[in-house]
C-alpha cells in the first residue's frame, strides 16, 4: 500500500482548514491549499492528532477474549453455572470451555469440584479477572497436567490438585494444543477507537511468542505498532516488526520474591540494554519495588505498572526516583462501584491516582490493561476526566484530569510515556488519528464515535 496521503481539509493544533501532506510514512508538509497526485483524505473539517498509544495491554487474551463466557458481574454460583452451561450448548463436543472476568467477591475462589458440578463432560477453564489465577475442572485438569506437579498447580491438604492455578500461563500454553487467536480482529478493534500503537506487557512474552507476534506483523493480521514487554531476552526482527520494551517484573503481595533477586533482574535488565517495569497493583507490591529501585538504581523510562494504590508518601518517592507510573483510568468507571463496596475507607482516596502525581512532578501514561478493561482509549479519558463510577458515584475527586490532560495520556512516545506528547507536525511519523470534528467538542464527551479514520506510517487502516 502507499505510504503517501493528502490530507484535506484538518483542523491541526486548533488551526482549522489545513492540508497534510504524507510521503513515505512521515509527514513532510502541513498547509492550505496544497495539491498532488496522492491519494486523498477528506477530513471534513475534523481534527487530526497523533495517533492513540496503549501503553500496557495483552494481545493474545484481547483476542482470545470474543470467544471466551464473561463472567464480570457473575457473584453466584448459580450465575456462572447459567452462563457456563450456555456457552456450552453452543460448542462442539469435548471443546475447550473458557471464561474471564471471574471474581469471587470476598469469598474463597472456584475450584475444580465447583467447576466439575456446572460443567463435567469437557475441560473448562475460568481465568480470574486479575489474570494470576486461572480454575480447571477435573476433565481439563486431566487433559494438561498428565502426571506434571509444578509448582503452580495448587494442592489440597492430601496432595490433590484443587484446580487452582497461580500464575502459571506459561505452563498452561505449552499444555495446550492449538495455534493462538488471530489478532485481525483486536487491531481492527482498536484501528477503529483511533489506536495507532500498543505496548503488549505480558510477562510471559518470550523469544518464541514474539516470533508469533513478528508472524502476526507479516502477515497483515497486525496493523498497528507494536512494543512487547517481556520477563526475559527479547530480540527485535530485522523487518521492524516490533520494538523491545521494558523487562517485565511480576509481584504478587502474598508472595514476594526475595529483594536480592530482583535487584539481580534490574542488574540483567541494564546489560540488555532496557528499562524495568514492575507490576504494581497493592501497596506492598509497590513498597518492595520501591525498595529494589532504591538498591538498585533507576533510568529514566522504568515504570510502574497500574499503580492501584498510592499513598502520598510513595508518590514523593516515586518522583524523588523519576519512576513513570502507567495506569489504568478504566478501571474507576468498570470496577469503581466493587471498589467502593470492597475497599477498604481508607484507600479510596489512594486507588489509581492521576492528577495528584502530575502535581508531584511524576509522569503518567495511560493504558488499558485490556482484556481486563475494555481496550478503548476514549472510556478511560471519560473516566479520567470524570472519576465517575458506572452507578454515577465520584470516586476521587481530587483526581480528576482536564480534558485535554486525560488525552495527553494516551500520547506520549513508547520510548517515554507520560514525557512530551507527540505532535503533528513536519517530520513526525504519520501515525494520526483524524476525528469527525473539532478536538475540543470531542473532548467535551470523549467516545470512539468521534474517530472518522486510523493512519499508521501514512497507511489507512481504518475509516468509518
Amino acid at each position: 500500500m502507499s505510504r503517501d496521503l493528502l490530507i484535506r481539509e484538518v483542523e491541526v493544533e486548533g488551526r482549522p482548514g489545513v492540508d497534510v501532506r504524507v510521503a513515505g510514512g512521515r509527514i513532510v508538509e502541513i498547509g492550505t491549499g496544497l495539491s498532488g497526485r496522492e491519494p486523498d483524505l477528506d477530513g471534513r473539517c475534523g481534527a487530526v492528532l497523533p495517533g492513540l498509544i496503549d501503553h500496557h495491554i495483552h494481545l493474545f487474551g484481547l483476542a482470545a477474549q470474543g470467544a471466551s463466557v464473561e463472567l464480570d458481574g457473575q457473584t453466584s454460583a448459580e450465575g456462572i453455572s447459567r452462563a457456563l452451561r450456555t456457552k456450552a450448548g453452543e460448542l462442539s463436543p469435548g471443546e475447550w470451555l473458557r471464561g474471564v472476568g471471574y471474581h469471587e467477591a470476598g469469598g474463597e475462589p472456584l475450584d475444580r469440584r465447583a467447576l466439575d458440578a456446572m460443567v463435567a463432560d469437557r475441560p473448562v477453564r475460568i481465568q480470574h479477572r486479575t489474570g494470576g489465577l486461572w480454575i480447571l475442572n477435573s476433565v481439563a485438569l486431566d487433559r494438561v497436567a498428565d502426571g506434571e506437579t509444578p509448582q503452580c498447580v495448587e494442592r489440597d491438604d492430601h496432595g490433590a490438585p484443587t484446580g487452582r492455578i497461580w500464575r502459571g500461563d506459561d505452563w498452561l500454553r505449552g499444555r495446550l494444543a492449538g495455534n493462538p487467536p488471530s489478532l485481525a480482529g483486536a487491531s481492527a478493534d482498536l484501528a477503529r477507537r483511533g489506536v495507532t500503537g500498543v505496548t503488549d506487557a505480558s510477562v510471559t512474552n518470550d523469544q518464541a511468542q514474539a516470533g508469533v507476534f513478528a508472524q502476526a506483523v507479516a502477515a497483515g493480521e497486525w496493523r498497528q505498532r507494536l512494543m512487547l514487554m517481556g520477563g526475559g531476552f527479547l530480540e527485535a526482527p530485522a523487518d521492524g516488526g516490533f520494538q523491545v520494551g521494558p523487562v517485565k517484573v511480576l509481584l504478587d503481595d502474598d508472595r514476594l520474591p526475595d529483594l536480592d533477586a530482583v535487584c539481580a533482574i534490574i542488574a540483567q535488565a541494564r546489560a540488555w540494554g532496557r528499562k524495568v517495569a514492575v507490576h504494581c497493583v497493592a501497596a506492598g507490591e509497590l513498597a518492595f519495588t520501591l525498595a529494589a529501585f532504591g538498591q538498585a538504581g533507576v533510568e529514566p523510562g522504568d515504570r510502574i505498572e497500574h499503580g492501584g494504590i498510592i499513598y502520598p508518601d510513595a508518590a514523593r518517592e516515586i518522583a524523588g526516583l523519576g519512576l513513570t507510573v502507567v495506569t489504568q483510568p478504566g478501571f474507576v468507571a468498570e470496577r469503581g462501584d466493587r471498589y467502593l463496596a470492597e475497599v477498604d475507607a481508607a484507600d479510596l482516596a489512594a486507588l489509581y491516582p492521576c492528577a495528584s502525581l502530575m502535581r508531584a512532578g511524576i509522569k503518567v501514561a495511560g493504558s488499558s490493561d485490556a482484556p481486563y478493561a475494555a481496550a478503548d482509549p476514549w472510556t478511560a479519558m471519560a473516566a479520567a476526566i470524570n472519576r465517575t463510577t458506572r452507578s454515577g458515584r465520584l470516586l476521587g475527586a481530587d483526581e480528576r484530569l482536564s480534558p485535554r490532560a486525560a488525552l495527553d495520556l494516551f500520547l506520549g512516545d513508547f520510548a517515554d510515556p507520560g514525557g512530551p506528547v507527540r505532535r503533528v507536525e513536519v517530520g513526525a511519523a504519520a501515525d494520526l488519528c483524524l476525528l469527525r470534528g473539532p478536538l475540543e467538542a470531542a473532548l467535551a464527551d470523549p467516545d470512539a464515535s468521534w474517530v472518522a479514520a486510523t493512519v499508521v506510517g501514512g497507511e489507512v487502516i481504518y475509516r468509518a
